[in-house]
């Protein structure tokens, strides 16, 4: 379960650094605009859509991994 866990905070901080990230230089990486707040504020969206996809993926893939791969054989 901790390296599901892993896993999943691993994808979700990195969901949220690209989009956050993309965001900030489609509008000029200018950090003290309001634009800013919004683009945090988005870039949640992507990041929370992670999770989802990690707890979707306990059920179709490997249960200690947040990967939509299938389960390995034994």
């Amino acid at each position: 379960m901790q390296k599901f866990i892993l896993d999943l905070v691993e994808r979700t901080v990195t969901t949220y650094a690209a989009a956050f990230l993309g965001l900030l230089l489609a509008d000029k990486f200018d950090l003290t605009s309001m634009g800013a707040l919004k683009a945090a504020a988005v870039a949640a969206l992507p990041a929370a859509l992670s999770v989802v996809k990690g707890a979707v993926a306990t059920r179709v893939g490997d249960p200690a991994s947040a990967a939509l791969l299938a389960r390995p054989r034994e």
